[in-house]
């Protein structure tokens, strides 16, 4: 007889004892054969629970990046350092399925300089290959930001620019479905002249 000592967790230890079996029916002790499997079992349940993530995330749809447009914008109060502003946005939906948004946030840069932050917290609906407008509201710097820019062309050289580059990135948080955040980034440029 002899005894084996393994440890469970990092606390708790088992006392396994065993009778070893001699001459040609020699085998593994049980006890030993349960030690040996324990490592087996976890890495099959880890391989299985991987799998069956796979095989979920496999199943939800490719959603494309929906299209985001600004319609009009309205100040709403403002002073030098702060404004606020409310925004009417156009979303177009590419997909094949319509697309229940719970809310939608995102940032605006202009000429690499961020401009203002908005979200929306109201939900609605965008029909397949269809689209919906909806309210956002926008904090904005936006002497802040012209100040930089009119300091940048100033140490270019050159007159006001022709053409300003705008980015606006950010995300739609879906109501239902396994995919519940869809990122955007979208760049253009706003002609000045």
């Amino acid at each position: 007889m002899f005894t084996i000592v393994y440890q469970l967790t990092a606390r708790s230890f088992r006392v396994c004892e065993c009778a070893a079996l001699r001459g040609r029916d020699a085998r593994l002790p049980r006890c030993l054969a349960r030690l040996a499997m324990m490592p087996f079992v976890r890495v099959f349940a880890i391989v299985a629970w991987a799998t069956l993530l796979a095989g979920c995330a496999a199943l939800g749809p490719k959603l494309r990046t929906p299209d985001l447009s600004i319609i009009d914008v309205q100040l709403v109060k403002g002073d030098l350092f702060e404004q606020r502003l409310k925004a009417r946005m156009r979303v177009q939906n590419p997909n094949a399925i319509g697309l229940a948004v719970r809310g939608i946030t995102y940032t605006i840069e202009l000429d690499g300089q961020e401009l203002g932050r908005g979200l929306s917290g109201s939900s609605f609906f965008v029909p397949p290959n269809g689209e919906a407008e909806f309210d956002m509201n926008i904090t904005a710097n936006l002497a802040g930001t012209l100040l930089r820019l009119v300091d940048r062309a100033r140490k270019s050289g050159g007159g006001p620019p022709n053409e300003l580059a705008y980015r606006l990135r950010g995300e739609v948080q879906l109501d239902k479905g396994l995919l519940r955040t869809v990122p955007f980034d979208q760049k253009g440029a706003i002609k000045l002249r």
